[in-house]
């Protein structure tokens, strides 16, 4: 019978992503429209700044991530274009890296050096990227995937706040808004670590926390500075 396994692993780079974009979604257009509400500004303005915020925020995420993870192709490309020139004009010291790789994984020189052989035999410049530059497939860099699932989440993130405030009755928008917010973000938390395998608990705790705090310095601030709209 062929034996398989479910792995988590080839999820992380769009997980990563996901996350980030949602989590920032739901924590930074909340923080913002608590800092708005705050200062005592009108509905309208609390309600245009948010959706300011979304649009604003899901370009920033989309061209953030883009970026970041470009250098990363960008970086990962360059290494395997110098190996593949090493191993073009200097085969044997890359069999001899290589083989020295398995020794220090736990194999004796022999078998090494067998192994060496015939993944260089096999394929020389993946052997040499999974076992030496620790490049592989389920975690290359992919820019635009990375960017639309940032976009993406952070829209869908920041448009939980704004359903609150469209929702809420204007006395108590603060603190619905605060505690709705808490409260996805505990979702998030929870969705997330149960997609990577972690503890759902832990997940959602460490959402939240950082969630407080935002949520908090953001309406000390438009308490501090904030004035009643004409």
């Amino acid at each position: 019978m062929r034996h398989s396994e479910f792995h988590r692993s080839h999820r992380i780079g769009w997980l990563r992503a996901a996350v980030l974009g949602a989590n920032d979604g739901i924590v930074s257009t909340a923080s913002l429209i608590i800092g708005i509400a705050s200062a005592h500004a009108s509905h309208e303005t609390i309600l245009l700044t948010g959706i300011a915020g979304l649009v604003s925020g899901a370009m920033s995420m989309a061209a953030g991530e883009y970026v970041s993870v470009s250098s990363q192709a960008d970086t990962e490309a360059a290494d395997l274009a110098r190996e593949r020139i090493e191993l073009a004009t200097d085969h044997e010291s890359e069999l001899k890296e290589l083989t020295g790789i398995y020794i220090g994984h736990g194999l004796t020189p022999e078998l090494a050096h067998q192994v060496a052989v015939q993944f260089t035999a096999h394929d020389a410049l993946g052997a040499h990227a999974r076992d030496e530059l620790g490049i592989i497939e389920t975690m290359n860099a992919r820019p635009v995937q990375a960017a639309l699932y940032s976009a993406a989440t952070f829209a869908v993130g920041a448009l939980l706040p704004l359903l609150v405030v469209l929702l809420a009755p204007k006395p108590q928008l603060i603190l619905h808004v605060a505690i709705m917010s808490l409260a996805f973000l505990a979702i998030l938390g929870g969705l997330a670590a149960k997609a990577g395998g972690a503890n759902l608990w832990k997940g959602s705790v460490r959402v939240a926390f950082w969630g407080v705090l935002a949520m908090a310095a953001t309406a000390s601030v438009g308490s501090l500075f904030g004035v009643v709209a004409a």
